[in-house]
Order: C-alpha cells, then structure tokens, then sequence
C-alpha cells in the first residue's frame, strides 16, 4: 500500500467511498443526510484535486495487472485499486480579532473501503496526513466527526485526537 495525492484517473473509485460515507451518515441522521444522491458532481472533485489548498489523499494498492498490457501501465494511477481516501483543506484565520493566525489541515472526510477496514488502511492514512500537516507548517490538524458513528470517533481517539470543539442540537 503507498499513499499519493489523488488524480482524476481516481474519481470513479472515490466516488464510491463517498457513497460509503454518505449511506453511513444517512442511516445515522435521515433527517440530516440525502440517501442515494452524489456528494460531488465530477467536475467539482476535479477541482478540488486540481487546488492545492484541497489536497486529496489515495491510500492505494497496485491492480493485479501486470503491466504489459499497452493500454494500462503499471505505474499508472488508473491501476491503482484505492483502498481509502482523506479529503483535506488548509485553514488559517488571518487578521481575526480573536483567533490566533495559525496553519490548520482539517480533514474533511477520512474514509476507508469497508472490504479494506481492519488492515490499517486507515492509520497509514491519517499518519502521512499528519506528517504531511507537520512538513506544510501546520498547528494542527482538526476533523469533525458526527456522534451517529461510533466507529469513526473510536479509531480518531484511537489515533491521538481529542475533543477541542463540541457541536450540540435540541431537535424541535
């Protein structure tokens, strides 16, 4: 497994995870989250892989082709099976009368392909994301996790985070 920045070759497989996210958000919250519906349109993840304030993270494992087929090389993205994705977004509050000006990478969305969970997909993940945020300059590296999945909140505590923002509801 190696992780790289995502590409558009990547699109269809990370199209997929997202839809795994969103059907586990919306059992969670049906008053929240749409089932069924796409995330991002493909032009829109193309440009978020395209900005370099976005970057978009593959964990990836190579295809069983071996190569010698002309149309797919093997060190071609496009044959890369990915396993998992971090979506990220360099924040920083410049000129704000009460936050500090510090470097911040939120993690917009972490997912691992459920056929890849267990494997330590997400783990290698979230550490080049860290060392990646170290390498940018970063404070820190922030995530919001919604209370309807269990599962994510145990591996993010499970990694090293703690709780420094707590959203709360009364549903009416």
């Amino acid at each position: 497994m190696t992780i790289r920045r995502a590409t558009a070759a990547d699109i269809p497989q990370i199209d997929e995870l997202l839809r795994q996210v969103l059907e586990v958000h919306h059992a969670g919250r049906p008053d929240l989250f749409k089932g069924g519906v796409k995330k991002y349109t493909d032009e829109e993840l193309k440009a978020i892989l395209a900005n370099d304030q976005t970057p978009v993270f593959v964990a990836v494992a190579p295809s069983a082709n071996d190569g010698n087929d002309a149309e797919h090389n093997a060190d071609s993205p496009a044959t890369d099976q990915v396993l998992g994705y971090a979506f990220c977004v360099f924040q920083q509050h410049l000129n704000s009368n009460i936050l500090t000006d510090i470097k911040t990478l939120y993690i917009d969305d972490l997912c691992v392909d459920e056929r890849s969970r267990g494997h330590h997909v997400g783990s290698t993940l979230y550490r080049y994301v860290l060392d990646f945020a170290r390498q940018s300059g970063c404070h820190n590296v922030t995530l919001n996790v919604w209370a309807c999945n269990p599962k994510a909140q145990a591996f993010y505590e499970h990694m090293g985070l703690t709780p420094y923002h707590i959203g709360m509801e009364q549903v009416l």
